[in-house]
C-alpha cells in the first residue's frame, strides 16, 4: 500500500543541497560558486570563511547542508567529500521603481537567484 519510493536524485557516491532565494544576481552568486568548484570540502569551508563576498556565508551554509545530508542521510565519508558541482540559476525578480525627471519612470530590478551544491565521495590515494 502507498506510494513507491522516488528514486534518487544523485548517485549512490553523491549528496546534493540546494538554497533557493538568495537575495542577489545569479552572475555575483556564479563568481563564489566558482571559487569552490572542484575543491574538497574542507579547503571549500576555509575558502568561504575568508572570502569577502557577502554571498559567501550563503554558499557556505548551503555546502554545510550539504555536507550534513552526505554524512546523515547517505553514510558518506566527510573527509573524501569534493565538490563535484556547484550551479546557480535565477529565481524571482522584484520590480521596483523611482520617478525620473520629465515624468518618467525608472526601473530598479531586485533579483533572486539560487544555488546548488552536489558532493560526491572520492576514493582515498594513499
Amino acid at each position: 500500500m502507498g506510494k513507491e519510493k522516488a528514486p534518487r536524485r544523485v548517485a549512490d557516491n553523491e549528496a546534493m543541497a540546494v538554497l533557493r532565494m538568495l537575495r542577489g544576481s545569479e552572475q555575483k552568486l556564479n563568481l563564489v560558486a566558482g571559487l569552490i568548484r572542484g575543491k574538497k570540502v574542507d579547503k571549500a569551508l576555509a575558502d568561504l570563511t575568508f572570502s569577502k563576498r557577502r554571498v559567501a556565508n550563503d554558499v557556505k551554509k548551503c555546502l554545510q547542508s550539504a555536507i550534513a545530508n552526505a554524512e546523515n542521510n547517505h553514510n558518506l565519508d566527510v573527509d573524501a567529500l569534493v565538490v563535484a558541482e556547484a550551479w546557480v540559476g535565477k529565481n524571482l525578480v522584484m520590480k521596483r521603481g523611482r520617478p525620473r525627471a520629465r515624468g518618467r519612470f525608472g526601473k530598479i530590478m531586485k533579483p533572486f537567484s539560487e544555488i546548488t551544491i552536489k558532493l560526491r565521495q572520492v576514493g582515498e590515494t594513499a
